[in-house]
């Protein structure tokens, strides 16, 4: 490579990084505070060679002015921001199940670290959020993230138009269907928490002098395991084919 053409392959590996580093970090598994920085770094990095060895034909020149580059620069950090942020609001359809089930079957106040969400989150939604991560990188569906990066430059190519009011559009699409599918995953959960909560009043206005909460609580946790054994090959299914039909979005 002459050496007058360095500055152009600094420019455009950089343009790369910018976006894939961006996606990287909002991304979920490869985004999750439990992943080293440099665990992250790395792969960003790693990543952005290979797909400047792929699309490095067709990218932009370097602008003439200092603000024509930030502005290129920061349009590609939206970009990352925005196909990194769909999916991992597709992720969020756990903890919003994990959260209802907890509520349901009584095991709300067990709150456990959730490094998809970063925060202190109920225990069921913990468990179902690392399970789905789990599920992804062991079924091969990491691989749509990764096409996803590549696509993104097809969907979005470097310097053309950003349509705010299409991102905004799907973002909102996004969370609807999230939620939607959170709560549909918990389905079994409602209905039987609608029907014990209702059958517990019966036997309270029967039984005034029975202590229904002391004797309720354990078999209300307990049920609620019960039915989890029974739901949960088919829930983290499910899932898993919505997190693929999302992921084909952004890919061609």
């Amino acid at each position: 490579m002459p050496f007058d053409a360095l500055p152009e392959a600094a420019f455009g590996f950089f343009l790369i990084f910018t976006r894939i580093g961006t996606m990287i970090m909002i991304m979920p598994a490869f985004g999750d505070t439990s992943i080293s920085p440099r665990i992250r770094l790395s792969v960003a990095l790693a990543i952005s060679l290979v797909l400047y060895a792929l699309i490095g034909d067709v990218l932009p020149s370097i602008p003439a002015g200092t603000l024509a580059i930030g502005a290129m620069l920061i349009g590609e950090a939206i970009i990352g921001i925005f196909v990194g942020g769909a999916a991992r609001l597709v992720i969020t359809a756990l903890h919003v199940a994990g959260s209802v089930i907890a509520f349901q079957s009584g095991l709300a106040a067990a709150q456990s670290f959730d490094p998809s969400q970063g925060t202190q989150s109920a225990l069921m939604a913990s468990f179902l959020t690392v399970l789905g991560v789990t599920l992804i990188f062991v079924s091969d569906l990491h691989h749509l993230l990764i096409a996803a990066m590549h696509d993104s430059y097809t969907l979005f190519p470097i310097g053309g138009d950003k349509s705010v009011g299409d991102f905004a559009a799907m973002a909102t699409n996004t969370v609807a269907s999230s939620f939607n599918l959170g709560v549909r995953l918990a389905a079994p959960f409602l209905v039987y928490g609608i029907v014990f909560n209702v059958g517990l009043g019966v036997i309270a206005r029967l039984m005034p002098q029975l202590p229904v909460f002391f004797v309720a609580l354990p078999i209300n946790v307990f049920m609620g395991f019960v039915i989890l054994m029974f739901v949960l090959s088919t829930t983290m299914m499910w899932f898993l084919g919505y997190f693929e039909q999302q992921m084909t979005l952004f890919t061609r």
